[in-house]
């Protein structure tokens, strides 16, 4: 039941995202490296963290819902291929997929190249006002990724 957006990868020049960017709505980050945009009205636009890029290198096929799909905070919702692994796309939110993110599909290294901005995967309807508990803010996720690098002992 989900969408496929593959496309054979020509060589894409990686660039990093910036933190400048500007958003009117809350961006809250999970656990499992996804972002979501809380866009207000039961609204909102969820994409991976530039972390999770990173991690994955080179992306080579996506696969979302289709529109129309309901998702469940924690739950899969897609996932991701790069050249070095598959990784599980896990909804930040619960939600009914309201738009597909069609730029993907002539283009799957969006995700490399902006990957908290124009690569977004899919935008939800019909989410509730209460949030998971695990999302953070963009200062918590911060320290979440040190402390996950930071040796033990």
């Amino acid at each position: 039941m989900f969408r496929a957006i593959r496309l054979a990868q020509a060589a894409c020049q990686v660039r990093c995202f910036s933190a400048t960017t500007t958003r009117l709505f809350p961006v809250y980050y999970s656990p499992s490296h996804e972002w979501v945009n809380i866009e207000g009205g039961g609204r909102a636009t969820i994409g991976i963290t530039n972390f999770a890029q990173e991690e994955l290198g080179e992306v080579v096929y996506i696969d979302v819902p289709d529109v129309g799909e309901d998702v469940e905070a924690g739950e899969t919702y897609g996932t991701v291929e790069s050249v070095k692994a598959t990784s599980l796309l896990i909804a930040p939110v619960t939600g009914k997929v309201d738009q597909v993110n069609t730029e993907l599909q002539e283009n799957t290294g969006l995700v490399n190249e902006s990957p908290e901005d124009k690569a977004w995967t899919v935008k939800l309807t019909g989410v509730p006002e209460e949030l998971p508990e695990d999302l953070m803010t963009r200062e918590q996720y911060d320290a979440y990724l040190e402390e996950q690098s930071a040796p033990t002992n």
